[in-house]
């Protein structure tokens, strides 16, 4: 390996990965502010090269996302009515949930004297903080995609990344419209995921911003929503989750279909400062899934909370599914393995190295479209 690697305080800001102090003091200074600016002085860059299909893969995405395009508006059943406490019993139900720790001994915790009804009031307030976590993921893909189809050198790219602005536009419309009238309001941005989007967008490498972006941050997306979709059963959710994945898939493969042959022509040197950026953004991921903010709304020690949270057999299942397209498109860009299987060691440290084999997104992401009825995780 031609690098000295970072150490992980370095790179994460604490020198253990696992360290809940260090995560949860991460705070928004600005999380009331409407507007939030961040500095970036990328290179826009102009083609004269007009050959559509000279990237034939990117040329087939482009096709494919022109007739897929559908209105948040129109084609969702905005008339249906939501009872977030009738949707949290029927989701219970149906997943064999329970709404508490059965599995764990809460004497002696914050959760002891919890009745139905504050368990309750988590899930609706659980529910209100993920989605809003995913609006502003969102908004940070619509802003990070503008800036692809500015930065990108290829026609064919350019063509794609603009039909993923008019996406992402969509995407941030409906999740939106979804809390702010049919749930009971919406979480500011989460600390760690607002950190890294402040990265991917002030990083002034047009692959920089893919990797981020379309690789480490929708892939993610498209694993969460995929994991939301089983488990929900409001159906006014269920279609929505379903249109927006269909979009996602796409947008991920974009990712990898960019990325692929470019990051063969990079030095171990510059594929070392990709590995090291995929690891920190998939751990500012992880860390941004703890609900810091759900439990001081319900006004519980967060990190008694956490730690509690953190050992129920759901909660770890979820941890690990986050990770179920990021690792595979990793591999198949070529970044597990490069400079003495670097990040590949970082990933077993995270415990999610057994999705390396899974499907990944541009050899699926058709399966994903509207037409072809319900899905899983592809493996």
């Amino acid at each position: 390996m031609t690098e000295t690697a970072s150490s992980s305080e370095d790179l994460i800001g604490r020198a253990d990965v696992d360290d809940l102090e260090a995560i949860l003091a991460v705070s928004n200074e600005d999380r009331d502010a409407l507007v939030s600016h961040v500095e970036q002085t990328s290179e826009v860059i102009f083609t004269w090269d007009y050959d559509k299909g000279a990237k034939p893969s990117l040329e087939k995405l482009y096709e494919k996302a022109k007739v897929s395009m559908w209105n948040g508006e129109t084609d969702l059943p905005w008339e249906t009515e939501v009872d977030q406490e009738q949707v949290f019993v029927a989701n219970m139900a149906q997943n064999n949930a329970d709404g508490g720790f059965a599995d764990f001994d809460v004497v002696g915790t914050p959760f002891e004297k919890w009745t139905d009804a504050d368990w309750m009031r988590f899930g609706i307030e659980s529910q209100n903080w993920m989605l809003s976590q995913f609006m502003h993921g969102e908004q940070g893909a619509l802003l990070c995609t503008a800036k692809i189809v500015e930065t990108v050198p290829w026609i064919d790219a350019k063509y794609y990344a603009s039909t993923q602005v008019m996406d992402e536009a969509r995407h941030v419309e409906v999740f939106a419209k979804y809390l702010d009238t049919k749930l009971s309001g919406h979480y500011p941005v989460n600390a760690h995921l607002k950190m890294l989007l402040d990265d991917i967008v002030a990083d002034p490498r047009w692959d920089m911003t893919y990797l981020g972006m379309q690789i480490m941050v929708e892939g993610l997306a498209l694993a969460a929503f995929g994991f939301m979709h089983q488990m929900t059963t409001e159906p006014l959710l269920k279609k929505m989750l379903r249109y927006v994945m269909s979009d996602e898939a796409r947008h991920v493969a974009f990712g990898v279909l960019s990325l692929q042959d470019f990051y063969k022509e990079l030095s171990d040197a510059e594929i070392f400062e990709r590995q090291e950026f995929a690891y920190e953004a998939a751990v500012r991921m992880r860390d941004r899934f703890l609900q810091q903010e759900v439990w001081e709304r319900m006004g519980v020690p967060v990190k008694e909370a956490v730690e509690l949270v953190m050992r129920t057999p759901t909660r770890q299942m979820f941890q690990m599914m986050l990770f179920a397209k990021i690792v595979p498109n990793c591999k198949k860009l070529g970044l597990l393995d490069r400079n003495d299987k670097w990040l590949r060691h970082r990933f077993e440290e995270l415990g999610v190295i057994q999705f390396e084999d899974w499907v990944d997104t541009a050899d699926e992401y058709e399966k994903f479209s509207l037409g072809n009825g319900e899905l899983t995780i592809a493996r």
